[in-house]
């Protein structure tokens, strides 16, 4: 087999999954399942071994709205701008519209959304866009097809890694995706992943974590290829991937293309070798991060987690972290208020300035909103609070 597993993060509940206080008196047993990740010497694709049906993960209940946080707000909004500015599509598809953060940049009759989670399709239905509450699939796309013909421009952010056959996935936006055509695709970046020894971007929603090198692989099954790359910062360092039919020769090919190629060829991406380094650094940052918690512990410090996060769910459970280590959760999303942390029995409370007030160290469970967050609690900061953090390695800032 060409897959060699390289991390073992042992048993994980569904990230997304947040247990409430009904199910728990049911005593309801939360599903688990092991989370090894494997890289594919010849496709060159990391991945989960063991893929979760997506009816699981993406259904009516889905807690995770990208329009609660102003740093993604504003990375969607310049990017409609750029979108109309460069490009000028007459019509654009969002697959995994979300509750619709960059569908509102746009008029009601020049974007189509598509959506498999009921609870967030109904939010941009209500605000009057075409909406699909659907899995994206060739099926789809053949639907689409017939009623708006062609697409100018495909987006996608953060949803394409979530869905297993990625063959299916480029075939149905092949089938769309009009001559000229753009597609834009933006995902968490596999070298920043490894770079920042941040493990906890495996769970089990990114059933893969693209690298230019394995996207560039899989792109040429379907004569696609990048024009352009861009770098972000959102979630903990993101890569924008501008891609367009080879055959359309009236877009020029960047250099920032051939940079980010060379730039993770040098640092390796495409070695099981690199792999390996990176699970021991995880196997060390998980001690060092146990070892941070059992000193304030023991110096009887209140420490509380600051974000329910998917990603916050793979370290508890990784590092067996439960409410005698973080006494609770802070977060202001609503469908996460009052449940639990899944795997482990720690509340979420509704956010406010006294229970923040009240912990001296806050364990950042959406570090890579830390810009953002440090901003917010300065007041926290100045008054001799501190964070904990687990990237790049665990310190307390």
């Amino acid at each position: 087999m060409s897959n060699k597993e390289f991390l073992d993060l042992g048993y994980q509940p569904l990230a997304n999954k947040y247990l409430s206080n009904k199910d728990k008196l049911k005593k309801v047993n939360e599903e688990t399942y092991r989370l090894k990740v494997g890289f594919n010497k010849k496709t060159k694709l990391v991945s989960l071994y063991k893929k979760i049906p997506v009816r699981k993960m993406f259904n009516n209940t889905y807690p995770y709205k990208s329009s609660m946080s102003k740093t993604m707000l504003n990375s969607f909004f310049k990017l409609s701008k750029k979108i109309k500015k460069k490009f000028n599509p007459k019509m654009t598809l969002e697959i995994g519209s979300n509750d619709g953060p960059l569908v509102r940049n746009f008029r009601k009759d020049e974007i189509i959304c598509v959506e498999p989670c009921a609870n967030l399709a109904k939010i941009t239905k209500k605000m009057g866009y075409v909406t699909y509450n659907n899995y994206w699939n060739f099926d789809l796309s053949k639907k689409l097809k017939k009623k708006f013909n062609k697409i100018d421009l495909i987006y996608s952010a953060n949803t394409i890694t979530h869905i297993e056959n990625l063959n299916d996935v480029f075939k149905s936006i092949d089938n769309l995706l009009s001559k000229n055509g753009v597609l834009i695709i933006e995902d968490p970046s596999l070298l920043e992943c490894i770079k920042k020894v941040s493990y906890d971007q495996f769970y089990n929603e990114h059933m893969y974590i693209f690298s230019s090198i394995s996207l560039n692989n899989l792109l040429k099954k379907f004569n696609l290829e990048f024009f352009d790359i861009d770098k972000l910062p959102t979630h903990g360092g993101s890569l924008r991937f501008y891609i367009k039919r080879k055959s359309n020769n009236k877009i020029k090919i960047k250099s920032n293309v051939s940079k980010q190629l060379n730039k993770e060829l040098n640092f390796g991406l495409d070695k099981f070798s690199t792999y390996l380094k990176f699970k021991n650094k995880v196997i060390k940052s998980k001690k060092k991060l146990i070892m941070i918690i059992n000193q304030l512990k023991k110096a009887n410090k209140k420490i509380i987690g600051y974000g329910a996060t998917a990603k916050a769910t793979t370290i508890l459970n990784y590092c067996n972290l439960n409410n005698k280590d973080i006494v609770h959760f802070v977060d202001t999303t609503p469908d996460k208020v009052g449940k639990f942390m899944p795997g482990k029995n720690i509340k979420i409370l509704k956010y406010n300035k006294k229970l923040i007030n009240n912990a001296d160290y806050l364990f950042l469970g959406a570090w890579n909103f830390k810009n953002e967050i440090f901003l917010k609690e300065k007041n926290f900061l100045k008054r001799g609070g501190k964070f904990i953090t687990h990237v790049p390695f665990p310190k307390i800032i």
